[in-house]
């Protein structure tokens, strides 16, 4: 009788097992205080598995020392799956990365475990990759788990997760084919957003220090005037004001100190840092409360309008948005800041900008003694000394960052429709739904 959650039709051509019937696991890795010094060899480390699926000689190992039995006993081979057996949600547990090449003296760390195939031949190097970290095995190690803080998986755990497979090895490898081709767009795309992220923060450094001109030039000290200023030079026509300066600013508030009761139907919202996802409010990942409760918190000016700048000040510091909607029942709670600028002095985008760059880090870094900031009160919220520009000139600024942004944004949209393909794919394929053509 097939087991729970199994699927209950397979091609003829797949097969379904148990880890534990197909290799062994071995826990107990190296611990990275280890104090030998007879060797030095490398270490795959938790994050190494966890943001890879597969193990390549290119990645950087931690270095540690070790002795020739350590190097025996918890040494990876190309071929070897590395599992991740613990983490604080069930979700993230299981986790999975293939040694794709061969690593001389490489361990692994003792938050991993090792598993290895009796037969090398029955499972393609790159379908491992694929296969261990498919929906119907990651599944089956989150209703595995147990634990109340930190969730865990047993040795036995590991053997007891089923897997199925194509015997045919070449419609294995038809299968890692297509699924490497969607993670090679999503590399290349990430590396065009991370371009575009270094290229906006030069930016920043310049715009926010130097500023653009009539022209539509950046200012240089050979060919325009500057002045000395809290901040260091800035043009002569700019100023350095607080961020609480009534000239500028109408508003400087939070959210709600308290958390209201959710209600399963409501058109009225609160949100928290959660919900800020790419530089913008998720409106349908918000929690929905009471009417009477979001009234309450409105009156208690916790209910931001259109073009208000938010900005994170509790946990996550420093995230900051132009808050765009118009029509929404949406309170904050008091993670997140509200900030109205008069819109003849400051221009949202422009201090959005502002709050996000250098200049601002630079203070939190101060107000915080050196360390990490957990929390930013108000009333030094309102001491940022920050750059202010002619209001034609901020809008200038903000955009040539706001076209940086739609790059940005662009691309982040493509690589997340990238994902949601190969996460269809990864079912179909995976699953025996669809075949691929192979030369069998």
């Amino acid at each position: 009788m097939p087991e729970k959650n199994q699927p209950q039709n397979l091609p003829e051509e797949w097969k379904r097992v148990k880890l534990g019937e197909i290799g062994e696991f071995k826990t107990s890795g190296v611990d990275k205080k280890i104090k030998e010094k007879e060797k030095i060899v490398n270490l795959v480390n938790y994050m190494d598995v966890y943001k890879n699926h597969f193990i390549t000689k290119n990645l950087d190992f931690m270095k540690v020392s070790a002795n020739l039995h350590q190097i025996r006993s918890n040494s990876v081979r190309k071929g070897d799956i590395l599992f991740t057996p613990s983490s604080e949600t069930p979700e993230d547990i299981g986790h999975s990365a293939v040694i794709v090449d061969d690593l001389n003296d490489t361990l692994y760390s003792y938050h991993l475990v090792r598993f290895r195939l009796k037969n090398q031949s029955v499972m393609d190097l790159k379908f491992r990759g694929y296969i261990f970290n498919s929906y119907q095995v990651l599944h089956q190690f989150e209703s595995l788990a147990t634990g109340v803080t930190r969730f865990t998986l047993s040795k036995k755990d590991f053997e007891s997760v089923y897997v199925i497979f194509p015997r045919n090895i070449k419609e294995q490898q038809k299968i890692a084919e297509i699924l490497e081709t969607v993670d090679n767009a999503v590399e290349k795309t990430d590396k065009i957003i991370e371009k575009y992220k270094r290229i906006k923060q030069g930016l920043m450094q310049d715009l926010l220090t130097k500023g653009i001109d009539e022209n539509g030039n950046i200012r240089n000290p050979k060919t325009h005037k500057f002045k000395d200023s809290p901040l260091g030079k800035i043009p002569e026509e700019w100023e350095v004001v607080r961020l609480g300066d009534k000239r500028i600013i109408d508003l400087i508030t939070d959210g709600s100190h308290y958390s209201p009761k959710e209600v399963s139907e409501s058109n009225y919202l609160i949100a928290n840092i959660e919900n800020i996802r790419n530089g913008k409010i998720d409106i349908n990942s918000c929690k929905k409360i009471s009417k009477e409760d979001f009234k309450l918190l409105e009156k208690n000016n916790c209910k931001p309008i259109h073009n208000d700048v938010l900005f994170t000040k509790d946990g996550t510091i420093g995230l900051s948005l132009v808050y765009e909607e118009k029509n929404v029942n949406l309170v904050l709670l008091s993670s997140i800041a509200i900030i109205r600028p008069k819109e003849y002095q400051l221009n949202s985008y422009f201090l959005k900008h502002v709050l996000s760059s250098q200049i601002v880090k630079r203070q939190i870094y101060i107000l915080g003694g050196g360390s990490a900031l957990k929390r930013i009160v108000l009333k030094d919220l309102k001491k940022f000394q920050i750059p202010l520009p002619p209001l034609s000139e901020q809008k200038r600024i903000a955009e040539v960052l706001f076209q940086i942004d739609q790059t940005i944004e662009k691309e982040t949209a493509y690589k997340e429709k990238l994902q949601h393909i190969k996460k269809g794919l990864m079912e179909d394929l995976l699953t025996g739904k669809v075949r691929v053509i192979a030369n069998f």
